[in-house]
């Protein structure tokens, strides 16, 4: 008799065990899902040989810091008179080297990256094809500057329209370190007669 005593309640106490951990393990189920949705992918939109310093650690800051994956994208514009899908070499060899970096910075500091050039027949166009197939949660713009990088409208269109949070940088004036070719804007000397 008392050995069946004890056989119930030892049942008794694994019962209340198990019951207790499922039960604890929905309500935190139900908690997981009231939290913010992670960060999963950061694009970083470029278009030039070259890319701020600046907004490329800011982007790999971010990645990290959230488990995100870098999405570095180079904007390539192709012209009206090519078919889209035509083969962009030069483009391509333009880009890659830039990638490259990106990926290597990236790798340093433990963050995954999906790299990639994306064409369209203008830099918004570019973007606007990249954002239907692609769904990011912060994008990361190096601000461009004498004609170069990403226009004033493109940034407005930019923060007007994507569904996601968007972070513009700017570097200082005397702010020039870069990602890529050492001088991205050289400026042109005159050819002497």
């Amino acid at each position: 008799m008392i050995a069946a005593e004890h056989a119930l309640i030892v049942l008794a106490l694994v019962l209340g065990l198990a019951g207790g951990y499922l039960l604890a393990r929905r309500r935190l189920r139900g908690r997981r899902s009231e939290r913010p949705q992670e960060i999963h992918q950061i694009l970083l939109p470029f278009t030039d040989a070259a890319i701020s310093r600046r907004a490329v650690d800011a982007a790999l800051r971010l990645a990290r810091a959230e488990g995100a994956t870098l999405m570095p994208a180079y904007l390539a514009a192709v012209s009206k008179r090519l078919p889209l899908e035509c083969p962009i070499p030069a483009e391509a060899a333009q880009a890659m080297p830039l990638l490259e970096a990106i990926e290597q910075r990236a790798a340093a500091q433990g963050v995954a990256v999906d790299a990639r050039i994306e064409r369209g027949r203008s830099y918004r166009h570019a973007l606007e094809r990249l954002l239907e197939r692609e769904r990011f949660d912060r994008v990361v713009v190096p601000a461009g500057e004498n004609g170069h990088g990403l226009s004033g409208e493109d940034l407005i269109w930019l923060l007007r329209n994507v569904p996601a949070e968007v972070l513009i940088l700017r570097p200082g004036p005397e702010d020039t370190k870069t990602v890529g070719d050492r001088n991205p804007y050289p400026t042109r000397v005159p050819a002497r007669t």
